[in-house]
C-alpha cells in the first residue's frame, strides 16, 4: 500500500487567505495553491479538503527526502508550534507550484496560438469567399 502524507499550511498573502497543500508520495512532492477570501477556521479549511481534494490541480512530482524515522512526541509538539508560526509556504512547495505555473502557461501559449492561427485561416478564406462572390461570372 502507498504511503501519502498531506500538509496544509495556510496563510495571509495580501489582500487573501491562501492554502498551499503539499502532497508526498513515492515519486516526490506535489504541491497545490488554494485561495480562500476571508479568515477560513480550521474546521472550513478541513471540510473544503474533505469535499474538494480530488479536484486539486497538483504541480509535477520534485524530488523529496522521506524519512521513516520515529520522532518523540515532545518534539513533534514543537515542530507543530514552530509550523504554526513560520509564515509562507515551504522552498520545496514553492518550486512544485512555480513548475505547475510554468506548465500552464506553456500551455496557454499553445491554446491561443493555435486560437490565433484558426482565426487567420477563417479570415482568408472568408476573403476569398468575397473575392469569388465580386468576380461572379465576369
Amino acid at each position: 500500500m502507498d504511503k501519502v502524507s498531506v500538509t496544509v499550511s495556510v496563510y495571509f498573502e495580501e489582500p487573501f487567505w491562501v492554502g498551499v497543500v503539499e502532497r508526498v508520495t513515492e515519486e516526490g512532492l506535489t504541491a497545490c495553491k488554494v485561495t480562500f477570501g476571508a479568515e477560513p477556521r480550521s474546521y472550513e479549511v478541513y471540510a473544503f479538503f474533505l469535499e474538494n481534494y480530488y479536484r486539486l490541480r497538483f504541480s509535477p512530482a520534485v524530488e523529496a527526502a522521506v524519512r521513516k524515522t520515529h520522532v518523540n512526541p515532545k518534539r513533534m509538539q514543537r515542530k507543530v508550534h514552530e509550523q504554526m508560526e513560520d509564515k509562507g509556504p515551504g522552498t520545496r512547495s514553492q518550486q512544485a507550484l512555480k513548475l505547475q505555473h510554468e506548465q500552464m502557461k506553456t500551455e496557454r501559449k499553445v491554446l491561443t496560438k493555435e486560437q490565433k492561427e484558426a482565426d487567420k485561416l477563417r479570415k482568408f478564406e472568408l476573403k476569398q469567399q468575397k473575392k469569388k462572390e465580386k468576380h461572379r461570372g465576369r
